[in-house]
């Protein structure tokens, strides 16, 4: 059961999408493929995320009119499940490219002198950290059932930024053209423990 404001936003998210008529949405999940997914990736979707995509699932993305589709959205149902781990895998990926290249959080302790042994502390270190979703090629929100509401993280290892302050927004952000305007109100904050140190 997920609560009621996070379906409303969820829904009014995949609602959103829809009339920006700007991908393929194919059938929505079921509650045995939102079951199969999470027990293969390890996370729950957060609240409004698994209604977006309970709602109808975006495929494909065209590059340009007239081209063929290219698929930023991670395809749940037909995607390789090698190519999904790869795309769940993501952000800690990306922060240990940067902490092979000289990134390093005090909290970890003393860094090793050697780039691969830094990796290595730092993986041990990134084992417990939130799981970040998916929602669009770099873009991601934090898992956990109960939730909802929290800020779309664009994640490019230390390169972090806000892509919207809910799902909702962050529809509007990436897909209306032209993009919105952010309102002197435009304040996200990210709500999910070590992540949100870097914004």
């Amino acid at each position: 059961m997920i609560s009621e404001e996070g379906s409303r936003l969820g829904a009014a998210a995949a609602r959103r999408l829809a009339q920006l008529a700007c991908c393929e949405i194919e059938e929505g999940l079921s509650e045995a493929e939102f079951a199969r997914i999470e027990h293969e990736y390890g996370f729950e979707f957060a609240d409004d995320h698994r209604a977006f995509l309970a709602a109808g699932l975006p495929v494909r993305q065209p590059r340009e009119e007239g081209q063929t589709w290219e698929n930023p959205w991670p395809d749940w149902r037909n995607s390789d499940p090698e190519a999904l781990r790869e795309h769940v895998e993501w952000p800690v990926d990306y922060l240990l490219w940067d902490v092979e290249h000289g990134h390093w959080r005090s909290s970890w302790g003393k860094r090793p002198n050697d780039p691969l042994e830094a990796v290595e502390v730092a993986r041990v270190r990134l084992a417990n950290v939130p799981r970040m979703v998916p929602v669009y090629a770099h873009r991601f929100l934090p898992a956990g059932r109960g939730t909802f509401g929290h800020p779309v993280l664009s994640m490019r290892g230390t390169d972090t930024i806000y892509y919207g302050t809910d799902l909702l927004d962050y529809i509007d952000q990436e897909f209306r053209d032209p993009r919105p305007e952010h309102a002197e109100t435009w304040q996200p904050h990210a709500t999910v423990s070590f992540w949100r140190d870097y914004p």
